[in-house]
């Protein structure tokens, strides 16, 4: 049976709607041309970045930043250990050989100097993964990668609207990515984005995502490249959920400030420290005994609420079992993590309710 309060659903409306339509009724094409131009460029002007470019989803938009900077076979790119398997399965689509590396459990993001200790000869990037909106101290993300000279990618999939000291996540590094993804903040039903301030990156990527093509339309290929284009029907879509980017980030900041209001005292669930002036959330997570999440799922599914746990670490998962190391933090968070409803369209009422459910767990 379906939940009544699902964990996640997206939101589209008549907006959207219209939009496609219209575009339709003038006989568009549907390939990427003048609306994903369009939506890229809302896309920097949002997030502050000088380049934008669409692809069809997050994935390639990590393996696509890779493949540009020159990332290939025998290079290693250091990944947290705790993130969604894209991250690293990036790594390999390119070519590379992802290295594990534990997280911190204050900010679940990539532990910086457990990284510092993970570079080797062969390693060529850092992947940084603003997980759920949240962050490491930057300037030392940023400082490590010129140390070493690395190439600092930031995975910021899950943080369209989140910022540090007022520059916004995924434009720190030499590359940063978004997804759109059907769960996130705003959707294309899947798509990705590659922002970066560099001519040469962004050229290059350009020249992946067009078959290597000399030039467009022209049947000459200079290089290797793939097929990563995005298509204007998407952007249609894109362009229209942008516009509402500035009052579902404000909302996600109230829902994950409620939840933790009605939660805060509850005896069994521990909150991650979030800074709701800078960070939306895209996810509301808890975490609780490793013990008590099945039976606290099953339990909120009788009550009508849907949840769903954290992604397992990524070295116990089949196609990385060949993982050598030790990440305790990894697999600490991975097995206690829970998260809750969080639909921007949830009402006050609905978080009111599943609280009210945590709470009767907590306290039978």
């Amino acid at each position: 049976m379906k939940p009544q309060i699902s964990q996640m659903e997206p939101w589209l409306g008549s907006e959207e709607r219209k939009a496609v339509n219209k575009y339709l009724q003038q006989g568009g094409w549907l390939t990427e041309f003048k609306k994903t131009k369009e939506f890229e460029s809302a896309i920097a002007d949002y997030t502050g970045a000088r380049y934008a470019a669409v692809v069809p989803n997050g994935t390639l938009a990590l393996a696509g930043a890779l493949m540009a900077a020159g990332i290939k076979r025998g290079d290693e790119v250091i990944v947290p250990d705790y993130t969604m398997i894209a991250s690293a399965n990036a790594i390999v689509l390119a070519g590379a050989t992802p290295v594990f590396v534990d997280i911190d459990p204050e900010t679940l993001c990539l532990d910086l100097q457990l990284a510092s200790k993970a570079v080797t000869k062969r390693t060529r990037a850092l992947m940084l993964v603003t997980i759920n909106g949240r962050f490491p101290a930057m300037e030392d993300a940023v400082a490590l990668a010129r140390k070493h000279k690395l190439f600092l990618l930031e995975d910021a999939a899950q943080s369209l609207g989140s910022f540090y000291r007022g520059r916004h996540l995924g434009t720190f590094g030499d590359a940063g990515i978004l997804s759109f993804s059907a769960p996130k903040i705003i959707t294309t039903g899947q798509g990705g984005a590659i922002l970066t301030d560099s001519k040469k990156l962004y050229e290059a990527v350009l020249h992946i995502k067009d078959f290597g093509r000399q030039k467009s339309g022209v049947d000459y290929h200079e290089a290797m490249g793939y097929n990563l284009k995005f298509t204007d029907i998407q952007a249609v879509v894109g362009i229209e959920q942008f516009k509402k980017l500035s009052w579902r980030v404000a909302r996600k900041k109230q829902i994950y400030g409620l939840y933790a209001k009605l939660l805060g005292g509850v005896k069994g669930i521990t909150l991650i420290p979030t800074d709701l002036e800078s960070t939306s959330p895209w996810f509301v997570d808890i975490l609780v005994a490793k013990t008590k999440r099945k039976p606290l799922m099953e339990f909120l599914k009788r009550e009508g609420v849907g949840t769903r746990p954290f992604y397992p670490a990524i070295h116990i998962q089949p196609p990385y079992r060949w993982v050598k190391g030790k990440f305790p933090v990894s697999e600490q968070m991975a097995g206690r993590g829970l998260w809750l409803p969080s639909s921007s369209f949830l009402k006050d009422r609905d978080i009111r309710g599943v609280a009210a459910s945590i709470q009767k767990f907590f306290h039978e």
